[in-house]
């Protein structure tokens, strides 16, 4: 959430950052800086109003050992007045603040200034490519065939027992996806990331301290009777641990991963590019978050695109990386790098990871600070990557690595997997 402050003072610019995201925000940010005044009007009017109470409660007091009870009578007719003048600014007050939230929520972040301006996928920026792209031997498949003939995932049998999105991993295929988890979460911790299990359900509060909500609502799966929203991404309750905290300086940087499912309702995609592993309802994925001094928050951000490179080239998959436009930007960040493994059966790249600086969006919502070196509160920046999520990365090493022979294992996976080849 964007601070009130910031808007109310940099009007014009908070307008300019929006409309790379292809947003006219001249109305509602109008209508916040309107709002905000008139909350503030109200609370100074309603302590003014308490304060002249106080002043009459004192008054009437010293009437009262002065023995003047009538005076004390006329001023105790005028703080009944105050009382009921204070309880409805009181309301008003508390009715203004939770419009001006509810308006704050709807606005995303803003942009950082190198992120391209552009309004789809198509113009995003590709910033660094890298491994050669493998030729398939004659007859070489997608991987929605390759799991039929090899019986390692099975999509029809998802079906039947929840719904479309939810496949089942058999096998050596379920093998290969452990092998993947542990693999992504040795490395993460190896790289300083301390490893957390998490609830797999938030409460209304966590998605809302992280952004998911009111802005993707309709993408995730609710349980009304509880109030509990199944996880689109670790991201929600890793982070979701600082809500409502204050670090010192000295504790930052803060680095964790955990593995979790994830749920999405996906609501609206259809079509060939949805297909077998490409788009789930329910997958896996291995996360990294970091706060950090917003001093060297960019910093971090260059160090975790460079510790999600270092599992790709590991895997040896071709991949590319792309900074994100404006239009193609999720919600929360301020700038965000996609990164991209090729799928050479599809002919198609597949996004395998997010890595986001949220700088202090998230902290912001979620009240997370900093104690500073003058012991001054300050919000701390928030980052989050994929590394990685599972199903397009599976897509890429059972279609890049088959063979006649089988599906050869990356060499780095085979200590986590027990076997070298599905065949």
């Amino acid at each position: 959430m964007l601070q009130i402050a910031f808007i109310r003072e940099n009007q014009e610019k908070v307008i300019n950052a929006l409309a790379k995201r292809n947003m006219d925000a001249k109305g509602i940010v109008e209508e916040v800086v309107q709002l905000d005044e008139k909350r503030r009007a109200t609370q100074v009017e309603l302590d003014n109003t308490l304060s002249e109470s106080n002043k009459l409660s004192k008054d009437i007091g010293d009437l009262m050992k002065a023995g003047e009870k009538s005076k004390a009578a006329i001023l105790k007719e005028k703080t009944v007045l105050l009382k009921e003048k204070s309880k409805a600014l009181g309301e008003s007050a508390v009715a203004l603040a939770n419009e001006l939230t509810e308006k704050l929520y709807t606005l995303p972040n803003l942009p950082a200034d190198i992120v391209p301006v552009g309004k789809t996928p198509e113009d995003n920026l590709n910033v660094f490519e890298e491994g050669e792209i493998p030729v398939l031997h004659e007859g070489a498949q997608p991987h929605w065939e390759l799991v039929k003939k090899y019986d390692i995932i099975d999509f029809e049998l998802g079906v039947k027992i929840t719904g479309a999105g939810f496949p089942v991993y058999k096998g050596k295929g379920a093998r290969l996806q452990r092998a993947l988890i542990n693999y992504f979460l040795d490395k993460n911790t190896e790289a300083g990331y301390k490893e957390m299990q998490v609830p797999h359900l938030v409460n209304e509060a966590s998605a809302y301290g992280t952004g998911q909500l009111p802005d993707k609502e309709g993408q995730m799966y609710h349980d009304a009777t509880d109030d509990l929203y199944l996880i689109p991404t670790a991201e929600v309750p890793v982070t979701n641990i600082f809500r409502d905290v204050i670090l010192n300086e000295s504790e930052l940087p803060v680095k964790y991963t955990g593995y979790t499912p994830c749920f999405r309702r996906e609501a609206g995609s259809y079509g060939a590019h949805v297909r077998g592993l490409n788009r789930l309802h329910q997958f896996d994925k291995v996360e990294i978050v970091r706060v950090e001094h917003p001093d060297n928050s960019y910093a971090a951000l260059d160090g975790m695109v460079e510790h999600v490179k270092s599992i790709l080239q590991d895997l040896k998959l071709p991949y590319r990386i792309l900074r994100l436009c404006g239009g193609d930007m999720g919600f929360t960040s301020a700038l965000t790098y996609d990164f991209e493994v090729y799928s050479t059966a599809q002919e198609r790249w597949l996004e395998i990871s997010s890595v986001s600086n949220f700088e202090t969006f998230q902290a912001n919502r979620l009240k997370l600070r900093f104690k500073d070196k003058d012991g001054k509160n300050q919000l701390a920046h928030t980052l989050n990557g994929s590394s990685l999520a599972l199903p397009r990365v599976l897509a890429g090493i059972l279609e890049n690595y088959q063979t006649p022979e089988g599906i050869v294992i990356p060499e780095v996976l085979r200590p986590y997997c027990g076997f070298d080849i599905i065949d």
